[in-house]
Order: structure tokens, then C-alpha cells, then sequence
């Protein structure tokens, strides 16, 4: 079952990657014992900031020129809360989900709000390097704490989309675009029960035998 198009694959490791650079490259410049054993601090600042204005950059082509429908339908999803999800946030996780449970949408929001908290932050401090006015008190501290914060969240997913045996399995979906029906049934049944019904129609008749590349391109 087709779970995720490439727009959506694309944006979710576009920003994993960017993630993990600055990750890596922030863990440097901040702890003492890592930037005096990697020393160059002036070329990790400079790949710190680089890369985050790479991963705007790169979010905003990607939606721009992807399949802005299919984001749409995400996040309309995303933001969508019904009584099941309410009920899985308090522990009834056997109540039946959709294309995304609770969590994920949960992971969603904190993921697209700290982006940006990340992203402005970062600007103030890099302008705040170079013109006192930008040196907004608290910066530093929520810059930190997002990171902190972060680090416990992506551990999580992590391990749910690597190490759980029950779950792990959605990391097909978000790297080949499909998961078993099984699966699916078994972990957002709201989903699976529409979605193959649509998958299964018969193709409409066309005066041409020639597939559109609308249907072809399938992003």
C-alpha cells in the first residue's frame, strides 16, 4: 500500500540529513572537549550556518516544485485530531488510527515548530555575532534547550522506526513509498480500510493507451 509519495519522502530525509549536520557540527562548537579535539571551530561555524540556510532553502524548493497536493492532504491530516487520537495520546494505543497515529502527528508539529524556533534562533545568533542590537537576551538558552530537546525526540523515533519490532517496519514506507497491508491494517486500520478499495478500481477508460504523466510521474 502506497503511504508516502517522493515530495514527502524527499522532504522527510532532506530535513533528517540537514538535522544531523547541524546536530554534529552544533555538539562541536558548544562542548569544550569535542571543539578542542576537532579544533577549526571557524570552518564548523561556517558548515553550522551554511547548512541550516541549505535546509530552508531546500524545504521551500521542495514544496514548491513537489506534489503540493499531496503535502496538503498531510497536513490536513497532521492537524486533524479526532476522539481516537485523543484516546491514544492517554494510553489506549489499541484504539484504531489513521495514515498517521497520535504520535506521529504529535512528532509532526514539535518537529515543524522547533525547525523554525531552530532557524530563527540561529539567525539572531549569527547576526548577534555581528551587530550587538541582535543579541537577544534568552537566544542562546532556547537554541540549547531546542537541541536537548530534540536529542530525546529523535532517539525515540529512532528506535520506534528502528529497533521496535512492531513498527519499525513504517521505515519502508518513508524509504520505498509502500508497507504491507498487513501492517497497515494491523496499525492504522482508519487508513487501510479506504485506501485500497481506491487503489483497486478499475483504471477509468481513456481514448489513449498512453499513460498521462500526471499518473506517470506519481511523485
Amino acid at each position: 500500500m502506497q503511504r508516502f509519495t517522493r515530495t514527502e519522502r524527499l522532504l522527510h530525509w532532506v530535513h533528517a540529513a540537514a538535522f544531523f549536520v547541524l546536530l554534529g557540527s552544533g555538539l562541536v562548537l558548544y562542548l569544550p572537549p569535542l571543539s578542542v579535539a576537532v579544533g577549526r571551530r571557524p570552518l564548523l561555524k561556517d558548515i553550522h550556518f551554511l547548512t541550516g540556510v541549505s535546509w530552508a532553502g531546500a524545504i521551500l524548493l521542495i514544496v514548491a516544485v513537489g506534489n503540493r497536493r499531496a503535502l496538503a492532504q498531510t497536513v490536513r491530516e497532521i492537524d486533524l485530531f479526532d476522539r481516537d487520537d485523543r484516546r491514544f495520546l492517554v494510553g489506549r494505543v489499541d484504539v484504531p488510527q489513521g495514515r498517521f497515529n497520535a504520535g506521529q502527528k504529535v512528532n509532526a508539529i514539535l518537529t515543524a515548530a522547533f525547525a523554525t524556533l531552530f532557524f530563527v534562533s540561529g539567525l539572531l545568533l549569527w547576526y548577534g555575532e555581528r551587530d550587538t542590537r541582535f543579541r537577544l537576551p534568552g537566544t542562546v538558552f532556547l537554541h540549547d534547550a531546542l537541541m536537548y530537546i530534540s536529542v530525546v525526540i529523535v532517539a525515540g523515533h529512532l528506535y520506534l522506526s528502528l529497533i521496535h519490532p512492531t513498527t519499525r517496519h513504517a521505515l519502508r514506507g518513508m524509504t520505498l513509498g509502500a508497507v504491507r497491508e498487513d501492517w497497515a491494517r494491523a496499525h492504522h486500520p482508519k487508513w487501510a480500510d479506504t485506501e485500497p478499495q481506491r487503489e483497486r478500481q478499475p483504471a477509468a477508460p481513456s481514448t489513449s493507451s498512453r499513460p498521462s504523466s500526471a499518473a506517470a510521474d506519481g511523485n
